[in-house]
Order: C-alpha cells, then structure tokens, then sequence
C-alpha cells in the first residue's frame, strides 16, 4: 500500500527516476495545458534532467520530452515506480 509519504512533486525526483503522475495541483487552465501535454493522473513520467537552483525540469512523457519550469514541476505530484 502506497501512503502520502511515498509522493513526491516532480521536482523531488532525481535524474533518471521514474513515477507515475498522482495529481497536479493548479486550476481548470493550467490543468487543462498539462493534460494537452500529456501529463494526466496515471501517466508515467521520467526525469531526463535537473537544472541546479530551481531551474527548468526535464521530463519524458509518452515518448516525448518536455522542458517545465521548477514552479509547474513542483505543482505535479507523483509516486515512484
């Protein structure tokens, strides 16, 4: 059984972690521009590459990569793999 002790926002993963999308925290839009991207619930990500001092994180979804910011990384939740 997984807990809440087990998530962790994007920005807590290292490179080359991968989890699964538990939620995004953020309104109607931003949730809306996440989901066009692919980032939904249940959706695995993997962390390609972090930028030091709350830089960009780079993340692979559904065989693409993205480039998000630290603030909209911090907003998706995940659970490790």
């Amino acid at each position: 059984m997984n807990s809440k002790e087990d998530r962790k926002s994007l920005t807590e993963l290292e490179d080359g972690q991968t989890a699964v999308i538990v939620s995004v925290q953020g309104g109607k839009m931003l949730t809306k521009r996440l989901a066009d991207l692919g980032i939904t619930s249940g959706t695995v990500v993997k962390v390609i590459r972090k930028t030091l001092f709350s830089g960009p994180v780079q993340v692979e979804v559904a065989g693409s990569r993205l480039v998000l910011g630290w603030g909209l990384a911090s907003k998706i939740l995940t659970e490790l793999k």
